[in-house]
This record gives structure tokens, sequence and C-alpha cells, in this order.
């Protein structure tokens, strides 16, 4: 009986392809005569073809990777000079992609490192992701990032807290570390909630004129209370563009600064004394006890008591507020916990590669918190302590929430 057989295996190993190999070129060609054989339907001629059912013109190809269990085919999907025409096999292959597109941003927003991303596609059997197509997908989440930063903000913000933290960003052939800033408000509702966020070279007056003219521009208004730290730079801009608002200077910044001008082995006893003013039940008790701490330190820490004797009015304006706001808007610690969250997303990263990936990564961050907040139970000043900074006979109705 004769061998019909055909030495494939043969044939194979002494051209030096393996089967894997093998099946990986026959399916991108297998492939490739159903998409010409597709497009041809679709145009209503063959290549070449002069037809009376010609309904459309192939023109040329886009290259387009396809994963599949033998490895990676590199097709040339058809374009055509009206209207578009993709391939029926990848139909299904469009919806896992967004999955895997969804997967990626997920990981992306979570801090997960483009090795981690890399190592997570591969494990769904594909062959791996780079660098750079990680930020290709991740440019989805611009849009989403650019409408929540340029969103309106209704209603008024009694209280802001401004702050910055630095980031690593390349710019260039440099790698320099710029002032990424946040600013967070409470509505006269009670509720927190993300105002703005930007990044900036360093920061100047310029630069937080500029960021905050555009929080007003946005609709920011009804400010009362600016807290921040005493940057010069922050301290002109809130006194040109918030011009009404008082400022509360961040009393834990206060703090370090004033230490800094106390003896080591006097600082425990001078922070105690120095916190006795923050206790006083009211303005008037607050400035009496001033004095008192003055006198107490001035021997031996000139410097510090000049230091606190002129920062006395920014560091107690929290105290013309209601009490029951006092711990919470006497520092810029309301914003501690956002920037630890910030900086833990930042450093999986390290260094940016450039101002957009930063403003992406950390949008989306700040976006997670403000929906957090947004659909809290609990709100962070109560309705009732809320309306004490209303305008008389003026209400605010609102669903109910319990008080943090």
């Amino acid at each position: 009986m004769a061998d019909n057989s055909f030495p494939l295996l043969e044939i194979l190993s002494n051209a030096g392809i393996n089967q894997t190999e093998f099946m990986r070129l026959a399916m991108e060609w297998t492939l490739k005569q159903l998409m010409e054989a597709e497009v041809s339907q679709v145009v209503g001629a063959e290549r070449y073809e002069q037809t009376d059912e010609r309904t459309n013109q192939r023109n040329g190809y886009r290259p387009r990777p396809f994963e599949t269990r033998v490895g990676k085919l590199d097709l040339a999907i058809p374009k055509l000079r009206q209207g578009t025409y993709y391939p029926s096999f990848l139909e299904n292959r469009k919806r896992s992609e967004k999955a895997l597109t969804s997967v990626i941003q997920e990981a992306y927003v979570q801090g997960v490192s483009t090795r981690k991303v890399d190592e997570l596609v591969k494990s769904l059997g594909m062959s791996g992701i780079s660098s750079s197509e990680v930020s290709r997908i991740t440019q989805g989440l611009d849009k989403r990032v650019k409408a929540f930063k340029d969103r309106p903000l209704e209603g008024d913000h009694p209280y802001v807290w401004l702050d910055a933290k630095y980031l690593k960003i390349r710019e260039g052939d440099r790698v320099l570390s710029m002032a990424f800033v946040v600013a967070i408000g409470v509505t006269e509702s009670g509720e927190r909630t993300i105002l703005g966020f930007d990044v900036g070279l360093s920061e100047d007056e310029a630069f937080w004129t500029e960021f905050l003219r555009g929080l007003v521009h946005r609709g920011l208004t009804g400010v009362q209370l600016v807290v921040s730290d005493a940057h010069e730079g922050l301290k002109a801009a809130i006194a040109t563009v918030l011009q009404g608002a008082s400022w509360q200077r961040c009393r834990v910044h206060f703090l370090r600064n004033f230490l800094s001008h106390v003896p080591k082995d006097m600082q425990p006893m001078a922070a105690a004394l120095v916190r006795t003013i923050f206790v006083q039940p009211s303005r008037k008790e607050a400035t009496l006890q001033v004095q008192k701490v003055a006198e107490a330190l001035r021997p031996r820490c000139p410097k510090a008591v000049e230091i606190l004797l002129e920062a006395e009015t920014d560091i107690l304006a929290f105290m013309t507020f209601p009490r029951e706001h006092w711990k919470k808007i006497y520092s810029t610690n309301p914003l501690e916990r956002l920037n630890k969250e910030i900086g833990r997303r930042a450093d999986v990263v390290g260094i940016f590669p450039h101002t957009g990936a930063a403003l992406r990564l950390i949008g989306c961050v700040l976006m997670e918190q403000d929906d957090e907040w947004q659909t809290a139970d609990r709100r962070y000043f109560s309705l009732a302590s809320m309306q004490k900074l209303s305008a008389p006979g003026k209400e605010v109705a609102l669903p109910d929430k319990t008080v943090a």
C-alpha cells in the first residue's frame, strides 16, 4: 500500500521551524486570506478587478497585532476609501480587549508598576505588554480626569484647604521636582469635596494666583476661611484672589517653624506651652495666653517669641468660627491622608515621564477620593453647625446624613 503521508515534521525540522511557529505562520496566512475575502465582499470586487458591482475601493492597510495561543500575529487589516472594515473574527476580541484595557487602567490607578502589569498580562496567556502600550491604554483616562478637573463648582464653599506635594517629573532631558497642588473644600451642607489640582514648577505667587483664579472662574464662591502653610507666594495669592476670606496658618507647620528657634533641651516644654494657647475657650483668652507664653520663653528664646507674636492673628483665625469646627480647621491635617495616598501611588512610578502622566494618575486618585466623600454616610460638619456660617434666615435643606 502506497504511503500518501506528507513528511511535514521532517520539512519543518530541516527548515529550522518549530511546530508552534509553523502554526503561528499558518494562522497568520489563513486570517489574511479570510480578510481579503471579506473585504472583497464589502467592496464588491476582487483586488484590481473592475466590475459593475463595485461600491468602494481599498486604501492600503493598517497594522494590528493579534494575540493568540500560538503567539502574537502581525495582521495587516485592509482599509477602505469610504467607511471602515473590521474583521469578523476580531469582533469577540473587542470585548476581551476592552476588559483587558479596563484591568490595566485599574491596575495603573491602584499604583501597580508597569512590570507587574506586564506579568499580569502574561498570566492571562498573552505575550506581555510594554510600558509604551500601558501608557497608550491609560491615556483613555485623560478625558475623564480633564472633565473632573474642569467641572463647574456649585454652591458656596466656606472652608478651603490648600497644600502642595512635590513629585519627580521629567521635562525634556531633566528630572525636576515639581509642585502638585490640591485644593479641597467643605460645602455649605458640610460635605468635603476636591475643588481642584494642578502641577507647577514651583509654588510661586504667579502659579498660585493662576490656580486660585481658575477655581473662582469655575464657580468657587462663599469662601470664609482658607487653611494653608505660610508659603509667601500662596499667602499673596490668597490675599489677591480670595479677598474677604480669613487665612488660617496651619498650626502644625507653625509649631515646626517655632521650635526650630528653640534650644533642643527646651523644645518639649516650649511645645507644651504653645499648645495651651489652642485649648483656650475663646479668642480673648487665647490672646492672653499668648502673652503668658511669650513672657515665659522670652529670656531664652527671644527669636521664637518674636515669631509667636507676629503669627498670633494667623494661628488663631479659626477661633472666630463655630467651636464645633475648630479641631478640623486649625491645620491642613484634613489633607494629610490624601497626600499620603498620593505619595503611595507616586512612589510606585518614581519619575513621571511628563506632567500629563502625573495629572492622569493623581487625578484618578482624587476622583476616587471625591466619590468616596460624596457617597459617605457622614458629613464632615453637621448641617446645624454649618448653618451658623450662613446669612441670617438662610437655610440649607438636604437629605439627612450622620455627622463624623
